[in-house]
């Protein structure tokens, strides 16, 4: 038999994060699954997304609903049709990607089928949505950075974006409209924001409005984050979306992450691995697939105050694998 212990965590941020449709979050409010099971341990964190998203479904009701499946031995491929995507089933995967790597010896990139240890990525560093004299002010502080994520949605965007390219001249540029915006205004931004050398386009629409991206050929790729969940998503966003944000919070875990990567690979799309708020002990298995990407963000940690012991390299914007941390 196996045993499921499941904490709720909070990790105040630095300064509070904004993005267009929610409130300012002070903190960081996260999951953990710990699956024990003849002395090995498996853990996995999620964001707790109900808290901040009133219509998220509610993540610890979720996990318990299936504890009794998970702790009788059901697999990660069970999980599949036992709980659906989310941040719920991503703990849960997780705890049991690990649990599973160390059952047969394997490294957590052995067990995802890669065919060597991960090596340190440059992640994005994210400016929270704000006024464009303060979003230039922390640009300013951060244009040494290699790629910087201006969180957008709101009027005032392509000042935003002008502010943050005159304060850090050199530094790549990538934007997300957190679904902010319509299909007049990205018609409009887009030329303006490729004068301004932003190179990706982040969920501009909200989801159901993907097929008014049909006959764009944007002069910027464009990224499906929001209407894009796991493989049954696919279908919807080809000839709309040039690019794949994939979250493990979105997925449900490791499990459906790897089946998309390889699906949304096989029909063309470019990859971007992204993330909620969250320590290392969620950013662990993203950098796996971090791997295989063009785009990362998992900068979760660098935005918390502190991050958990043993935690992921963090220097600069380069992110490091460590040793013992998940996987």
């Amino acid at each position: 038999m196996r045993k499921m212990t499941v904490t709720v965590e909070q990790w105040p941020l630095k300064q509070p994060f904004v993005i267009s449709r929610m409130d300012p979050m002070l903190h960081g409010e996260v999951v953990v699954v710990e699956i024990e099971q003849d002395g090995l341990i498996g853990r996995g964190e999620c964001e707790r997304s109900d808290v901040f998203e009133p219509d998220y479904p509610p993540v610890l009701p979720v996990i318990e609903a299936a504890r009794d499946a998970i702790e009788q031995g059901a697999s990660r491929e069970a999980l599949l049709s036992l709980m659906p995507p989310g941040c719920a089933r991503n703990a849960v995967d997780c705890a049991l990607f690990e649990l599973e790597a160390k059952q047969k010896g394997y490294a957590g990139w052995q067990l995802a089928g890669f065919d060597q240890a991960p090596q340190p990525v440059t992640t994005v560093f994210t400016l929270s949505l704000d006024t464009p004299s303060n979003m230039a002010a922390m640009a300013a502080k951060n244009k040494d950075r290699p790629l910087l994520k201006l969180k957008l949605g709101r009027e005032g965007d392509i000042e935003r974006v002008a502010a943050v390219r005159a304060a850090a001249p050199d530094t790549r540029l990538v934007i997300d409209a957190n679904t902010g915006w319509s299909l007049a205004q990205l018609k409009d931004y887009l030329p303006k924001l490729a004068e301004l050398g932003v190179e990706m386009v982040e969920q501009p629409l909200p989801p159901g409005q993907d097929h008014l991206l049909e006959g764009i050929d944007p002069i910027i790729p464009i990224a499906a984050d929001e209407s894009c969940i796991d493989r049954s998503s696919l279908p919807e966003l080809v000839g709309r979306y040039q690019i794949v944000n994939i979250k493990l919070d979105k997925t449900g875990g490791m499990t459906e992450a790897l089946a998309l990567l390889k699906d949304a690979k096989a029909q063309g799309f470019e990859i971007m691995i992204g993330c909620m708020i969250g320590t290392s002990l969620a950013m662990a298995p993203a950098l796996l697939l971090a791997q295989q990407a063009r785009w990362v963000d998992i900068d979760g940690p660098i935005l918390l105050s502190k991050d958990r012991d043993g935690g992921l390299g963090y220097h600069g914007s380069t992110v490091h694998p460590a040793e013992g941390l998940w996987g």
